[in-house]
């Protein structure tokens, strides 16, 4: 199954009903979004406020160039237990779904990861339960912890159709035509014989005041036949720091982000001055399972005097985006429109000022090591795409990065390591692999680690590509160990070679007769100590690496073959120059020393049927066995 669980074909009954089922796998992941989280059911009643919230912002936004779309007078979010009926209605007046965003909003549970997602949950200890969900984004879902079953009836403003959408949680759903008066949406809730608690008013309100308090749309909620605010509608960041506690923020952390983990860092400022702008913005303590991954832009929100008005201005650059938050301008005119946000210098000027605040406090940060080595270990992939594509940043964001090396097993920062670069060393080495296990036993590390040279070991998809950005890092160039022509003879190794060097010197020009345009050329190295044979990139071409992402992506690449770089103090080379000299074929064997080097890169051997005839024929040689017996 793909990561997205698509609802199978749908059936249409007589009445208009379709019917839609879900896979097998993901009415077991439903199950258990249901039933693990038993002791954390309230969080339900904050996923749904929130998602009336957003859709109440959206609908206030679109109205400001859409007159259809104008919010009633008195828009607000109503919340109605009733204990007779066993229902809870949670009603908005926001933009409402038609019938297809029904099917695509809430047809289709958690929109990726769900296998993942699943064994996860199932092996988690209760106490962490929570916040699986808020990591993995499930959202609407957590409403079945208290219902039986689930009813959205919803109006897209400018359609005059309604449609409901049914579940009771069990893996199907249904849609069918309904009514609604005006644009908006209904949830329904089919409360629990064991939830009894969520239908009573003075519950649900300390629920709101806990997790909604923040929201600025009025909230009500019915209580002896009266509709009575539960909710203040404060803006916490407009507020002064010393009157806002650590739990405050914790909680406006949470339902900003649909989180359940604490901030790593929180940073709450006013500015004045030429601009004027107040920023409350958090930093996760946990990687969230899916956004950072599949949404590239950044969802800081905008305000305008406190309103709402996207969280699509991009407040952030896209290596930022793991960042939450709140700016609020007054600035910008309540009317901005998505043309103006794009061509107004208003927004530049703060997005500079809000990305310099952000570094300035990674940077203060980083002197935590060990608390810094938990935010990096979450984001740090994000923030090292900021060294391919922010030439602004690219230099503060290198000396803040964090790598594996050859040195220990603590990661290592570019300033470290040219503090302990040797004196006659002239660059710094990195190595890109697609993990640090492959990278730790590369035969490319064999001569430096002879001479105790150090080593970047660079797994993450981004490091295919930065390197060549950043070029330099204090007058140091960045010399990936894959292209070849290292100077390691002015490094002297402590250990000599086992074995003298053959004279290679036919058996050069021989392999390249052999192998053809498989290889741009062969040439002996002293960088090699255990191994054979090794690739090499072209001085002037793309690190391997990076060809075989390219490769891999369908992105066609420049024709340019490798080096191939033999060890001519190798028992494999030697007794190959030997056998040239007493006038032997060496093609077979030059193919199979080209396929072993492929295969130590990570790469299948060009022909792996022919390299598997040569391989086994080469046993029955060392093992004088009888052909037939192989």
């Amino acid at each position: 199954m793909s990561d997205q669980a698509q609802p199978q074909e749908n059936v249409e009954a007589p009445d208009g009903v379709e019917s839609h089922e879900f896979s097998a796998e993901v009415g077991r992941l439903l199950d258990l979004v249901v039933h693990a989280l038993y002791s954390d059911r309230e969080i339900f009643l904050r996923e749904l406020v929130a998602n009336a919230a957003d859709a109440t912002d959206r609908r206030r936004f679109e109205a400001l160039t859409d007159a259809a779309a104008a919010l009633p007078e008195g828009a607000k979010i109503r919340i109605d237990p009733d204990k007779a009926t066993r229902l809870l209605t949670i009603s908005d007046d926001g933009t409402g779904m038609s019938r297809a965003e029904l099917a695509q909003n809430l047809g289709t549970i958690a929109r990726s990861g769900t296998r993942v997602f699943g064994q996860t949950l199932a092996q988690a200890k209760p106490e962490d339960r929570p916040s699986l969900i808020g990591q993995f984004g499930v959202g609407f879902y957590a409403a079945f912890m208290v219902a039986e079953k689930v009813e959205v009836t919803s109006r897209r403003i400018g359609e005059t159709e309604a449609w409901r959408w049914s579940s009771e949680g069990g893996g199907k759903f249904t849609l069918a035509p309904a009514t609604r008066e005006t644009p908006g949406t209904d949830i329904v809730l089919h409360i629990k014989p064991d939830a009894d608690e969520f239908l009573e008013p003075y519950r649900l309100e300390s629920i709101v005041r806990k997790w909604a308090d923040h929201i600025t749309w009025p909230i009500t909620i019915q209580r002896d036949g009266q509709e009575v605010a539960a909710n203040e509608g404060t803006a916490l960041w407009r507020k002064p720091r010393s009157e806002i506690t650590e739990e405050q923020l914790t909680e406006f952390y949470q339902h900003l982000g649909h989180a359940f983990d604490k901030p790593w860092a929180t940073l709450h400022w006013h500015a004045e001055g030429t601009l004027e702008f107040t920023a409350m913005l958090f930093i996760p303590s946990m990687r969230p399972f899916e956004p950072v991954e599949s949404v590239r832009e950044s969802r800081v929100r905008l305000h305008v005097r406190r309103m709402f008005i996207t969280d699509e201005a991009e407040l952030l650059p896209a290596w930022l985006r793991f960042v939450q938050g709140i700016v609020d301008t007054e600035d910008l005119p309540l009317n901005v429109s998505r043309e103006m946000l794009q061509a107004t210098p208003v927004l530049a000027r703060i997005r500079k000022a809000v990305t310099n605040r952000v570094i300035t406090e990674l940077r203060n940060r980083a002197k935590d090591t060990e608390s810094f080595a938990g935010f990096w270990g979450n984001f740090g992939p994000t923030l090292k795409e900021g060294l391919w594509e922010d030439a602004e940043h690219r230099n503060e964001l290198a000396a803040l990065s964090r790598f594996s090396s050859t040195h220990n097993s603590e990661t290592t920062t570019l300033p470290e390591y040219v503090g302990r670069m040797k004196p006659e060393q002239d660059a710094i080495y990195y190595l890109i692999g697609e993990s640090q296990e492959s990278l730790s036993s590369s035969p490319q590390l064999e001569g430096f680690k002879a001479r105790g040279i150090e080593v970047l070991l660079l797994s993450d998809p981004v490091d295919a590509f930065w390197p060549d950005r950043l070029s330099r890092f204090e007058e140091k160039p960045l010399r990936s160990v894959t292209q070849g022509l290292a100077d390691l003879s002015k490094h002297a190794a402590e250990t000599a070679p086992e074995a003298d060097a053959a004279d290679i010197t036919a058996l050069l020009p021989a392999l390249k007769e052999a192998l053809g345009e498989e290889i741009a050329e062969a040439r002996s190295t002293d960088r090699l100590v255990q191994s054979a044979v090794v690739l090499a990139a072209s001085q002037s071409g793309p690190d391997l690496q990076m060809q075989r992402l390219m490769r891999r992506s369908g992105q066609k690449l420049p024709t340019s073959a490798p080096v191939l770089e033999i060890n001519p103090h190798h028992a494999l080379i030697r007794s190959l120059a030997a056998r040239l000299a007493r006038g032997e074929a060496i093609d077979e064997a030059a193919r199979t020393l080209f396929d072993l080097a492929r295969v130590q890169d990570g790469e299948l051997p060009r022909d792996p049927a022919a390299f598997a005839r040569r391989v086994s024929a080469s046993l029955v040689a060392t093992l004088s066995l009888p052909a037939q017996d192989i």
